[in-house]
């Protein structure tokens, strides 16, 4: 039996203005540029992709089946800015054949930094979702794919949730296929689940690519892929960004064309089904245990952390934002609070990002800063002037404490 698990990111983070040492406003987001994403992306991405996924499901009778992870900042601009979008998800919530998965509402890199603030996040989009969907999420998620054995463990310890995901990486899994279900290195009851990174970047990054030796990738072709997990695995997990549909792979390469026979294509196969990550982890049992020490992620050839904290920049702005966690807490604004949060997003140190990349221009990609520099000078301008907004001195009360583990378990891997 070969389950098919898609599950679809959905986000985009609310952007800088240009902001100054000379500013004195505490409107920090670009609100044109924003909407204008936000709507492109839309007409562009999620009204299509959406449409289509619906006919899929309804044309399939309901064996067609996909999971969304929607981060609370991009549910809170398409509320805003496109409304016409949330209509489409609150079809596919009704259908019965979606699962929505939880995740830091602010897809931010809050666990490597404050389990607190890390737990508020996820009550927040868990309670976001159930309002929104009618769904209380039962599978999570972290920003980026970043997972360790300490995440799955405090994932385990905060309760109501059955699975996590993970990037199913060589290093990690060695002569071991991503295609069964695991446990979590220290966990009893949680379920792993890792993407199958080689036929998820096949439609995510290669689709289009005509130097590839598989180009044109066709719905039959990929079907095929599927069918040769018969009797090697139980589940492929097609994990990938929703803007793949119509941003990266744009509609005349024809993305969209292939997602509409890919799942007749699937079913043609007896053995052959489409999954929840909910019904994958009722449908199969762990067949091991995967040790996970060191952080990993999704992200570039690397599976690192590096695309957020790889060099000196990135580090600085992101010690120096967790740093005046307590004072901005202790001010008790919540605008202050929510600006200090939205700052948490993990693009605004994608934005600074430096290294050299062997997947193309993805760190380029939706970047509104002429360099890497541009974005670190503008994100700690914002940040001075966030830090003058508090109102209660709490200097010093929110390094890095050692002897109670505060220190970012990151630091091993970025150095």
């Amino acid at each position: 039996m070969a389950s098919v698990c898609f599950y679809f990111q959905v986000h985009q983070p609310t952007r800088l203005r240009r902001y100054t040492v000379f500013d004195k406003s505490d409107r920090y987001f670009d609100d044109h540029k924003n909407s204008f994403v936000c709507r492109k992306v839309a007409n562009k991405c999620y009204l299509p992709a959406n449409r289509l996924i619906l006919d899929l499901i309804r044309r399939f009778e309901g064996r067609f089946k996909v999971a969304y992870s929607i981060t609370g900042i991009l549910l809170e601009q398409l509320q805003q800015y496109s409304p016409e979008v949330m209509s489409t998800f609150d079809a596919l919530a009704e259908t019965g054949c979606v699962e929505f998965l939880a995740e830091t509402y602010y897809h931010s890199l809050s666990f490597l930094y404050s389990p607190d603030e890390f737990i508020e996040q996820v009550d927040k989009h868990t309670e976001t979702i159930q309002a929104l969907f009618g769904q209380k999420p039962k599978v999570f998620r972290n920003t980026e794919l970043i997972y360790n054995n300490e995440l799955a463990a405090l994932v385990e310890s905060m309760g109501g949730f059955d699975a996590i995901l993970s990037e199913g990486a060589d290093h990690i899994l060695g002569y071991r296929s991503p295609n069964f279900v695991y446990k979590p290195q220290g966990c009893e009851k949680l379920r792993l689940l890792l993407k199958n990174y080689q036929l998820s970047d096949d439609i995510a990054f290669r689709f289009s690519n005509r130097t590839w030796t598989e180009w044109p990738l066709t719905a039959e072709k990929f079907s095929q892929w599927i069918n040769n997990v018969n009797g090697n695995g139980n589940v492929v997990n097609l994990f990938m960004d929703y803007e793949t549909f119509g941003e990266h792979q744009w509609e005349d390469t024809g993305i969209f064309d292939f997602m509409k026979h890919l799942p007749g294509r699937i079913l043609n196969h007896p053995d052959n089904d489409f999954k929840t990550p909910s019904e994958v982890i009722g449908s199969y049992q762990p067949v091991g245990t995967v040790d996970v020490p060191h952080v990993i992620s999704w992200a570039d050839t690397e599976r690192d952390l590096s695309a957020w904290l790889g060099n000196a920049m990135q580090s600085n702005a992101i010690h120096e934002l967790y740093r005046i966690e307590n004072k901005v807490k202790k001010a008790g604004d919540e605008k202050l609070i929510a600006d200090w949060r939205k700052l948490q997003t993990s693009d605004h140190f994608y934005y600074m990002c430096t290294k050299y990349f062997a997947d193309g221009d993805v760190h380029k990609y939706f970047n509104p800063y002429k360099s890497p520099y541009d974005s670190y000078i503008n994100f700690m301008n914002v940040l001075d002037h966030l830090d003058s907004r508090c109102s209660v001195d709490a200097m010093g009360e929110n390094f890095f404490d050692l002897s109670q583990n505060k220190n970012p378990p990151c630091a091993q891997v970025v150095g």
